[in-house]
């Protein structure tokens, strides 16, 4: 549940050809070392193969992390300011000038006619100092992204879905650290991009800017960062995810020892969690939407639009589940099926006609879902471009089991009437003169509610 971006590439940059320091004569030379390796890193990691290249994360961090105290120096001194109490003298000749492969904007957006044969296709020319601090800041905060989605992996690998509970918890809390990283490495770069707007920086030449350097955009991954660590706080402690994972493991034998334990969830706390990751996820979707008319800037990959919505969609969809568990462990059966069908139509946007009369996916969509779910794990287990559903699919699968579970329990043992999911709020008084079991009956608020076997009305 980590967005799957990929870490750009950049081309050589000579900073003694565009700048030069009276008072220190090293450093233009020394910057231009540092990012030379750094350059080398991210080739290293655009040509290896998919799975090894998380093999390269850390040699790219330790390079970002050695090139950037040269390039704040830089940029603090252009501005007049001291590094570190010490006056830095740097005297500009001409502007600097990198290419960087844009990770953000659209592929048709950045695919512009080459001049003179030069150029590479997702490359665009970013001018001056803060514009290369904003891309090499973006670069370490998707390292950070990366590095945090392969930590998650093995907990959503089938053959790892039952860690020991320290394990897991290590794994998570070390997960939310990058992601907060992350988080905070955007919000800096929002000040940091809406000082430059208006300079021209980048683009095709008409003034339209590069998504990387719109403050909009750096605003809407600081809300997904959060609306991510928000989730991976409940998920630490949420048991069923791990337990539908379990099921589908073919090589697991516990069920044959015991059943598994699930502790009581704070189902409260977890539920306004889940509400206030759904809102920062909103809110990135609503950024990355508009973020090209407030910035004259270029659209942004409606890949991560639709992550940012599906993330949006699992979020509500946990916090109903929640609900549901809540008004399960209270006893109202009929409430709690309820919650999880609104959870469903949240992670399961089918189209009408596809569902039965209890809301379960039929004939062809049933087969596409299940082609889906199958394609996901086996990118989950080779470690390629997962998670782009942002977890709507596992959740799907938590929500199903907890429907079918709580259903059959409902036919058999408690006997309440299941309220429709639009009536969570709405309790309406129905006294039919004749119901047949699980027939629809339409309430006085023109909805309708599925009743079924009830001792109070008419004992079959």
């Amino acid at each position: 549940m980590i967005l799957p971006l990929s870490i750009p590439t950049t081309s050589p940059l000579a900073y003694p050809a565009h700048l030069t320091s009276p008072s220190h004569p090293s450093l233009p030379l020394t910057t231009q070392t540092q990012h030379v390796v750094l350059r080398s890193a991210l080739k290293a990691y655009a040509h290896a193969p998919t799975t090894q290249k998380t093999s390269h994360f850390t040699a790219i961090v330790s390079a970002l992390n050695n090139y950037i105290p040269y390039l704040f120096a830089i940029a603090a001194s252009l501005d007049g300011k001291p590094v570190n109490g010490e006056e830095v003298d740097v005297v500009l000749k001409q502007e600097v000038e990198c290419e960087w492969k844009s990770i953000l904007a659209t592929t048709s957006a950045v695919a512009w006619p080459k001049k003179s044969g030069r150029g590479k296709k997702g490359r665009v020319t970013f001018r001056g100092v803060d514009a290369e601090v904003v891309m090499v800041m973006t670069t370490l905060a998707t390292a950070h992204r990366l590095i945090a989605r392969e930590q998650l992996r093995g907990i959503f690998t089938a053959g790892n879905a039952f860690p020991e509970p320290e394990a897991r918890t290590k794994v998570i809390a070390g997960a939310m650290r990058g992601l907060l990283d992350a988080n905070g490495i955007h919000s800096y770069l929002v000040h940091s991009c809406a000082s430059m707007m208006g300079g021209g920086t980048g683009g095709d030449g008409k003034g339209i800017q590069p998504p990387e350097l719109c403050p909009g955009v750096h605003n809407g991954l600081a809300e997904i960062a959060m609306s991510e660590a928000t989730l991976l706080a409940v998920l630490k402690d949420d048991p069923y995810p791990a337990i539908v994972m379990q099921t589908r493991d073919k090589s697991d034998k516990e069920w044959m020892v015991k059943a598994p334990d699930i502790p009581k969830v704070r189902v409260h706390l977890f539920a306004r969690l889940c509400i206030a990751a759904g809102e920062h996820a909103g809110i990135a979707e609503a950024l990355f939407l508009s973020s090209h008319v407030a910035s004259k800037a270029m659209k942004v990959d409606e890949e991560i639009v639709d992550y940012s919505r599906n993330l949006k969609r699992t979020a509500r969809a946990k916090a109903c589940r929640f609900f549901g568990i809540d008004q399960e462990l209270s006893g109202e059966t009929g409430k709690a099926i309820a919650w999880l069908r609104a959870a469903r139509k949240e992670v399961e946007p089918v189209a009408i006609g596809s569902q039965d009369g209890k809301g379960w996916v039929k004939g062809w969509g049933k087969v596409k879902k299940s082609f889906e779910e199958k394609r996901e794990d086996r990118r989950i287990e080779k470690g390629g471009e997962w998670g782009s559903d942002a977890g709507r699919i596992e959740e799907g699968r938590v929500v199903e089991m907890l429907e079918r579970k709580w259903t059959k329990m409902n036919d058999t043992v408690s006997l309440i009437a299941t309220q429709f999911h639009t009536q969570l709020y709405v309790v309406e008084n129905i006294e039919p003169d004749e119901y047949t079991i699980n027939t629809p009956i339409r309430t006085a608020a023109g909805q309708y509610a599925i009743w079924e076997r009830n001792p109070l009305i008419n004992m079959v």
